[in-house]
């Protein structure tokens, strides 16, 4: 899970993975390798961060605005480009 706290952007709460991110676009790469349960985040085309999954076998994806800590009346995203890859789509 990406998430933003205080203008960084972190897996889950930590580790902080960019800091300054808000009012800004950038290019979000996620690799999920289910079959070895590895998770690589990309930011920008650079690796910032490499984790192991968190198991189960039943996986999806979403992404928006869901809540925050402490929520105010404005919480926005903007997404463009999106596409979902599997091993099967190449």
């Amino acid at each position: 899970m990406i998430r933003t706290y205080n203008n960084s952007l972190t897996s889950y709460k930590d580790p902080v993975l960019v800091q300054d991110i808000w009012d800004r676009w950038f290019q979000l790469n996620v690799v999920h390798d289910v079959e070895a349960s590895n998770l690589k985040t990309y930011i920008d085309g650079v690796l910032v961060h490499e984790a192991q999954g968190h198991g189960g076998n039943n996986h999806y994806f979403k992404f928006g605005v869901y809540a925050q800590d402490n929520p105010s009346n404005y919480m926005e995203s903007r997404w463009k480009g999106i596409r979902v890859l599997n091993k099967r789509s190449y």
